[in-house]
């Protein structure tokens, strides 16, 4: 394989593509136009593949040369978030109130190159590449939803995807073993005072201030409960309660994430929450009731797969594209899929601030430089045969 000829004969075909599917996002669960797009791309290489019937929106395509060898899996998630697009390029959304504000419609491309590549060198595929381009990773559903899918995943042996990463310089690629991104659990408090007027408060049990104190009160667990080495956010992100100046609140609702990535703090913050909350309400006469719901574990990368990876990006791009990246405490539900496979999830640099000025990954005006897209889809295609044809 000419890597560099390779890279620079599908540079084009990945970014015209990357730009194709930001015009059209689709919301989770719902990317059905999106996947028939998917799937005309694929007829084109002569892959095979079947769509996921529940949403009729997820594609599973098959590549295989050796029925009887190793199996290996690509990925890449494929919706869009509600957001309002504020860029003003000639390829910006034109669904409204949807965009690609994450990066999704640069997966989408890298995998699509990746399988064009494939298909153009299956001499070299020694076993089967599944290509899994997933729905609903926006909201912790997809992974689970395609996994459930035909009985794939039973018989893979390695999995393999990334993220295209906004706080890392384009061309640069990290795929280093351990944690890369965080579980995110999701919690709601409900908090039951004694409503009353503002001009009475010893006559009634104020819920906002009950709130109130719980908000600060769960932060000791961050600085008190767990070791200052293990990093654990903890966040209300919305309160709500009452609905008028001179009323006391008699109830108060909150919603809120944790992020973490130690199996001690996964197992235990539920119940350390807990304590703090109904015992913070009892001392002020109320009652709090809590509702803890795990999302997405956290990400992390299996220690052979990450070295097969680095291997990979200093053959295919040259050392010089490797790069460390700090673990994030973002959350990502391709964490699913390495629970019970080993596997390596990378970060592609996308930052190009001589093209464009940087927002964060959700903004409106979230960017990307997709000149370097191609480069990956050749390391997503080059682990998949490098995995074939390894011993791990």
């Amino acid at each position: 394989m000419d890597f560099e000829k390779i890279v620079e004969e599908n540079k084009e075909y990945v970014k015209n593509l990357r730009r194709e599917f930001h015009m059209h996002p689709e919301l989770s669960a719902h990317e059905v136009n999106t996947t028939k797009r998917i799937a005309k791309e694929l007829e084109k290489f002569g892959i095979d593949y079947e769509i996921a019937p529940e949403w009729n929106s997820g594609i599973l395509a098959t590549i295989s040369t050796n029925p009887n060898g190793k199996r290996v899996m690509l990925r890449a998630d494929i919706d869009g978030l509600n957001v309002k697009e504020m860029n003003d390029f000639d390829f910006k959304s034109q669904n409204e109130g949807a965009m690609h504000a994450c990066g999704h419609d640069g997966h989408i491309a890298i995998l699509l190159g990746a399988a064009k590549i494939l298909s153009e060198h299956k001499d070299l595929i020694n076993g089967t590449v599944y290509l899994v381009f997933q729905p609903a990773e926006e909201i912790g559903e997809g992974a689970k939803y395609m996994i459930r899918f035909k009985d794939w995943y039973e018989k893979v042996d390695n999995v393999f995807g990334g993220h295209v990463w906004g706080e890392l310089d384009a061309g640069k690629i990290s795929v280093e073993e351990g944690p890369r991104m965080a579980a995110g659990d999701k919690f709601t408090i409900d908090v039951i005072g004694k409503s009353g007027h503002g001009a009475k408060p010893d006559e009634s049990i104020d819920a906002t201030v009950v709130a109130s104190a719980i908000v600060m009160n769960l932060q000791t667990l961050v600085s008190r409960k767990y070791s200052p080495y293990d990093d654990l956010v903890v966040t209300v992100g919305e309160l709500k309660s009452g609905n008028r100046f001179n009323i006391i609140s008699g109830s108060a609702h909150m919603e809120g994430t944790v992020r973490y990535f130690s199996k001690k703090i996964g197992d235990t913050i539920e119940e350390r929450m807990n304590e703090v909350i109904v015992n913070t309400a009892k001392a002020f006469g109320a009652d709090a009731k809590l509702k803890y719901e795990k999302i997405v574990p956290p990400t992390i990368n299996e220690s052979k797969s990450s070295k097969l990876a680095e291997d990979t990006v200093k053959e295919t791009l040259g050392e010089e594209h490797l790069t460390k990246y700090t673990r994030t405490t973002g959350g990502e539900d391709f964490a699913y899929y390495m629970q019970n496979k080993p596997g390596c999830f990378a970060f592609v640099g996308i930052k190009n601030e001589n093209k464009f000025k940087q927002y964060p990954h959700h903004n409106e005006r979230f960017n990307m430089d997709d000149d370097v897209l191609s480069a990956a889809s050749l390391v997503y295609a080059k682990y998949a045969i490098n995995f074939l044809n390894s011993d791990i």
